[in-house]
Formats: C-alpha cells, structure tokens, sequence
C-alpha cells in the first residue's frame, strides 16, 4: 500500500464500514487524522461505529451527506447528538475551520435543495429562520407531521446560503464538501467561489462515489473521493472501496491532473 503523510480523506461510507478497516490495516502505519465526507448512515452512535478507527490515537472529524437521515432522527441523531458521541461530536467540521497536520481545513456538510437552493440559480430562502414562514405556503395536502419531517430535513441536509456566507468570511486552506464543485458534471460553481473566497487552494468531496482529480486555470483543484475509498490530499489512492460510478471527464475549464494515476475517463456527450 501507498504511504499517506498522516492525514486521510474517507468517501460516502454508507455503512460499509468493513471496507474502511480493511483498508487501514493495510497501511503501513495509522493515520494522525481522518476526515470522513458524508453519508456514513450511522445505524449505531458514531462513537462505536469508528472506535477502530481511533484505536491507536487518530482523531476523526467529519461532515454530513445527504443520506445522513435516511434512518430518520434517531440515525441523524446517532451521528450527532453530543451525549450519544461524546467523543466524535467535537469532530463535526460542518461550519467550521479547524487545523489538522499544519492546515486550516474548513467543512461544509449537506446537498443543494431546491426549496433552500438549488445553484445556479439564487436562494430562494437565506437562512433557516426562513423556513417556518415559507412552509406555511405548502397548501392544504401536508399534515403536521409531514410538514414537520420536511422541516428537519430542510434544516439539517440542504446547503444554506448562511452557512456558506459564514464559511466565507474564514480562511482556509482546503475547503471539505460532500457536494461537488463545478469539476463534477452535476457541481455548483458557487462551491468553487466559496474556496476561492477562504483562500482555499483544493476542494475534496464526495456524493458521487468517483474518484478524481482536477485543475482549474487559476490552480483552484478539486479532488472526488469514491464510496468508502480511501486518499491523502495529494490524490494518491491508499486504498479502494466500493466499486466507482462511471467517470467522466471534468467539466470544460477543469484539466485532469497527474494524480488521477492515469484514470481513464469516459467520452460525455454534450460536454459544457
């Protein structure tokens, strides 16, 4: 296997945390840190889910996906509620920037909803003190109930033009997401401003369950992480994890960098 240089990069692992253990045995040595990207799907609190993982003095940190509900509040819960996990809550990096090996790495958890925002188009709401008026408007055909779990659902998953304005007036060397900047055919180029804005000079996410590595012209990189794979921050492979979604070729203005390790990308039709 691959040296890493202590810190490590963990895509959607979707409970499939067998692969993510494999694949640190076969390291020559434990990492000093790991960042998990999202959609971990935490069928247990997350404190037990990666005492392996921390077993021999990692620390972990992480953000939330979109399927990071799916179980509903007690699965969302089991990733974050503080007396559940009191040992990983202080990871969440949704928000925030922290410093790990020497760099300021900042994390912005959740997918792009179109009821919140939907890129390239403006918010249609800002914060989440919005939300209660605007779900007032949904019509007669929601029940309390459904109203309510779409209430959750909007305040915990969606990006929040909030969060990303609050991101933006901190500095940070590598911006962590689980959505996909514009390197991705299905990207926001706002994520890309976001890095821009911090001072980020890489954006490593997941959600796509492809792993890649791409340049804009002003040197801005993004790197795609695949589900349950493992890579440092250099790109560099430490380990596979579930089988990748078909790759493409980064969008027009991204170039594919060395460190694909002469991935082969797949002809897309229509490329912008």
């Amino acid at each position: 296997m691959p040296p890493h240089d202590g810190l490590i990069f963990i895509g959607d692992i979707h409970r499939r945390w067998d692969l993510v253990a494999r694949g640190l045995a076969g390291l020559p040595s434990p990492p000093r840190h790991i960042v998990l990207l999202g959609d971990m799907e935490c069928h247990e609190p997350l404190d037990r889910l990666t005492a392996p993982l921390r077993a021999h003095g990692t620390t972990l940190h992480w953000i939330h996906g979109n399927h990071d509900a799916d179980g509903g509040r007690e699965m969302w819960h089991n990733l974050t509620e503080p007396t559940r996990n009191p040992l990983t809550t202080q990871g969440a990096l949704h928000g925030r920037v922290i410093e790990l090996a020497g760099l300021r790495i900042a994390g912005l958890g959740g997918t792009f909803n179109p009821r919140v925002w939907h890129p390239p188009k403006p918010p249609r709401l800002h914060a989440r003190a919005d939300l209660p008026a605007d779900l007032a408007t949904i019509g007669p055909g929601w029940t309390a109930d459904s109203t309510a779990a779409l209430a959750f659902s909007l305040a915990t998953l969606a990006i929040w033009p909030e969060d990303v304005a609050a991101l933006a007036a901190q500095r940070a060397d590598i911006l962590v997401t689980h959505e996909a900047p514009s390197s991705h055919p299905a990207g926001a180029a706002v994520l890309d401003d976001l890095a821009r804005a911090m001072g980020a000079s890489l954006i490593i996410h997941g959600h796509h369950h492809i792993g890649y590595r791409a340049a804009a012209p002003d040197g801005l990189q993004a790197q795609g992480v695949a589900a349950a794979w493992g890579t440092d921050l250099h790109g560099q492979t430490l380990w596979p994890g579930e089988k990748q979604r078909a790759m493409h070729p980064p969008l027009k203005g991204w170039t594919p960098t060395a460190e694909t390790g002469g991935m082969r990308f797949h002809a897309r039709s229509g490329a912008g």
